[in-house]
């Protein structure tokens, strides 16, 4: 009798969609790996899955939100593991002036100018976005013309002329093709979002699921990530999984 294959369920923040569907989860097939069902939403939509039931055999989602759930006990604690970070940025349609970004000031004025921002309160990249908006005094400027999204990737809101400025995770921006990154946030400014890998406490199949895990923290896999212009975390490569 034939068994029955595999199937291992990925949930992946959308930071990281580009680079697992067009290089790591097909080097991990061309390798004999499983059959893989991904979902690709904000590490917010993804939370809110799993407390509906959805808990899926991995997850790659914001490190604050996997160590809740590992509290919780969905998750293992003892094998959530460092991936991979990413900066936020700012890109407009090619053609458009570039924006200054280097300091605070000009970011400021930046924001202000701009006919309407877009960013998404629905990703990690959007809820510090609204904060530093509050923090630097201009959140009811900036917001009054705002192109506020519940989540996706906000560039997309250039593309259709709702917005001339869109911000988010550079990675994320880079996903939508048609769009220029105009630069990343001033230092002072600058945020990483720290994404982990995480697996579930109790896995239908334990060593199929350990075997992916192995694979996307693999030489080929963080190689992919780098050259996606994400920073590999330090731990990537080191963290015992088993």
């Amino acid at each position: 009798m034939t068994s029955t294959p595999t199937t291992l369920t990925l949930f992946s923040g959308l930071a990281l969609k580009d680079v697992l569907e067009d290089a790591v989860l097909p080097a991990y097939a061309a390798g004999g790996g499983h059959q893989i069902d991904t979902v690709y939403e904000p590490t917010s939509a993804l939370v809110g899955r799993i407390r509906e039931g959805q808990v899926p055999d991995l997850i790659i989602g914001v490190a604050d939100s996997l160590h809740e759930l590992a509290t919780e006990g969905i998750l293992d604690g003892d094998r959530l593991a460092p991936l991979v970070r990413s900066g936020l940025g700012v890109a407009t349609l090619p053609g458009a002036p570039v924006p200054a970004l280097r300091s605070v000031e000009e970011f400021v004025v930046t924001l202000r100018s701009a006919r309407s921002v877009a960013y998404s309160r629905g990703g990690a990249s959007g809820i510090y976005f609204a904060g530093l908006l509050e923090r630097l005094g201009i959140a009811d400027d900036v917001n009054s013309r705002a192109t506020i999204v519940p989540g996706g990737f906000t560039g997309e809101a250039l593309l259709d002329g709702r917005a001339d400025l869109a911000v988010q995770q550079v990675i994320e921006l880079r996903s939508v093709p048609g769009v220029r990154i105009a630069g990343t946030f001033p230092p002072d400014m600058q945020h990483y979002i720290d994404l982990w890998l995480g697996r579930a406490a109790a896995p239908a199949a334990p060593a199929a699921v350990a075997t992916l895990q192995d694979f996307l923290t693999s030489a080929v896999a963080l190689e992919a990530y780098t050259a996606a212009g994400l920073e590999v975390s330090d731990r990537a490569d080191g963290a015992d999984r088993r």
